[in-house]
């Protein structure tokens, strides 16, 4: 069964082994032991501390094979985006440019370096195995967190938001960083962002242009590439977008990708999500098919956190049926509530 689950510093060498295979663009997961070892250390004080409203906290999840103890994913929540550095987007605007004596009006779009999405909890460390993408696994991954979320919702700002990864060729270029910020640091794309993951994206952030960038005058390539997503970054996207997040208002400073944003109270995982309270069944194990549908079921807790995707045939209003396996691996007995939501 795969489990989702609060990282531990046991997981570092299988948390690095994700992390080497993760695209160029996911700075929040860098292949280096030692930033690894301090997000996890800082995840680990984040779900041991007590929280009343979201501030420096950073939460770290692994998606885990309990049976081979083998890690498959891992994801992870921000508490409060730019809390203790800038939080930089470009942000689209358009300008009008009108002559009333010549009769010409053009609508322009530009590109603005803004702060605006500080203080918004933030999405990072999106990863899952090959094998799994696209499968509800990689709905467990990912929307597991979302469920954390509702369950201690003291610790999250109102909105939340993430940046997905661009449009970069084999050769990890990225035209949208060449027509910019190339233009400014003596970096590829791909030893940029490598630079951002052992370090930090504000100090590259700070050196860019802080004046509105006409799109007009970009090339060709880096135009399209605004907005485009990364072909391996495509299902966080497609699964966030089920959710409720919505796109167009900004987008990376680096390599142009979307900054997807939705509100708390908008977010199917969390608005449609039920708790329920647990009945154990000893008779059943957990891969004995119920003949339902696909349910996520969190338990709620806090250090002790565990999500799991079952097959169930529940009823609203009524307790749900888990299995000993299920019960076991969620941790939680009879007459205990989980949270669930369809997949």
């Amino acid at each position: 069964m795969l489990v989702m689950r609060p990282a531990q510093m046991a997981d570092l060498a299988e948390v690095q082994r994700l992390a080497a295979d993760s695209p160029i663009g996911v700075t929040s997961l860098p292949d280096d032991a030692g930033r690894l070892s301090d997000k996890i250390s800082a995840s680990e004080a984040s779900f041991s501390a007590e929280v009343s409203f979201n501030g420096e906290e950073s939460y770290f999840f692994v998606l885990e094979d309990s049976e081979t103890g083998r890690l498959v994913g891992c994801s992870g929540i921000v508490a409060s985006a730019g809390y203790s550095e800038p939080f930089y987007s470009f942000r689209n605007e358009t300008f009008v440019h009108a002559s009333r004596e010549l009769k010409i009006h053009n609508k322009i779009h530009v590109l603005s370096q803004c702060h605006d999405l500080t203080g918004n909890s933030l999405l990072t460390s999106f990863y899952v195995v090959p094998e799994l993408v696209g499968s509800a696994w990689s709905e467990l991954n990912s929307r597991g967190r979302l469920l954390f979320v509702a369950s201690h919702p003291e610790r999250f700002a109102d909105s939340v938001v993430t940046e997905i990864v661009g449009y970069s060729d084999e050769n990890g270029d990225s035209p949208f960083w060449d027509a910019i910020g190339r233009n400014f640091f003596d970096l590829n794309y791909a030893a940029a962002e490598r630079l951002c993951g052992l370090k930090s994206r504000t100090f590259l952030a700070e050196l860019m242009p802080h004046y509105p960038i006409y799109v007009p005058l970009l090339p060709d390539a880096a135009q399209e590439a605004m907005g485009q997503v990364h072909p391996r970054a495509q299902i966080t996207f497609d699964i966030l977008m089920r959710e409720g997040f919505e796109t167009d208002h900004y987008i990376d400073i680096f390599d142009g990708g979307p900054t997807l944003h939705a509100r708390v109270s908008g977010i199917r995982s969390i608005a449609q999500s039920r708790l329920v309270p647990v009945k154990v069944d000893q008779s059943k194990s957990a891969d004995a098919g119920t003949g339902g549908r696909l349910y996520l079921v969190a338990n709620g807790l806090l250090q002790d956190y565990r999500a799991v995707l079952l097959e169930l045939d529940w009823a609203p209003g009524k307790p749900v049926l888990l299995s000993l396996e299920a019960a076991d691996a969620l941790g939680v007995g009879e007459g205990a509530s989980v949270r669930i939501v369809a997949v």
